[in-house]
């Protein structure tokens, strides 16, 4: 033992172990600090189930609304005058609009006759520089908007660039380099023997 250390240094030592003992055998705040440490990770798994399941809905909203138009087209309750122009993607808007932002940016809208479904079957699509280009085989095509008559074989394809609203998410959920995730409708029909 060290006969010259003062003995108010005996004291403090004592007090820094007597005070640590006591922080750590307290457990009355063990509660508060076990939230806090679970609070960030379980708030993240809400925004990431609710990110998820919203992008969904949209997805599901579109592929119904690309469904409903091509049921009219097919059964003659629209005419190729009724969707001409920017007539279509205004129509799909119009419906899609109870789940995107205003004016549906980043809607894109495609409808053409096919000789065969098999000429429809290599309709295909890719992305190049964060802008989407239809494919017919090896061959870009525009979007556009002409729709076959009576007993025609045609395709509407429905594009949207949804909005990752999170993120710690947006690497996990977006598939174009703008941060948004593509979403795709397609339907692919004959249309019925109406008057044209």
């Amino acid at each position: 033992m060290n006969r010259n250390r003062a003995p108010e240094d005996d004291n403090r030592g004592n007090g820094w172990t007597r005070l640590r003992a006591r922080f750590l055998g307290d457990r009355r705040g063990s509660t508060a600090m076990e939230f806090a440490m679970l609070a960030l990770p379980f708030a993240l798994l809400v925004f990431a189930i609710l990110e998820s399941c919203i992008s969904f809905a949209g997805q599901e909203v579109m592929a119904n609304i690309t469904d409903d138009i091509a049921r009219k087209l097919r059964t003659g309750q629209l005419r190729p005058a009724d969707v001409s122009g920017t007539k279509l993607q205004d129509m799909i808007c119009a419906k899609l609009e109870i789940i995107v932002a205003n004016k549906c940016p980043g809607l894109s809208v495609d409808l053409r006759e096919y000789a065969t479904f098999a000429d429809a079957a290599t309709a295909s699509y890719k992305i190049v520089n964060n802008q989407i280009v239809l494919t017919q085989g090896a061959n870009s095509t525009a979007f556009g908007v002409s729709p076959g008559l009576a007993e025609t074989k045609n395709m509407l394809r429905v594009f949207y660039k949804w909005p990752v609203m999170t993120d710690f998410m947006s690497k996990s959920m977006t598939n174009m380099t703008d941060g948004t995730a593509l979403h795709f409708a397609s339907v692919t029909w004959q249309n019925e023997p109406f008057d044209n």
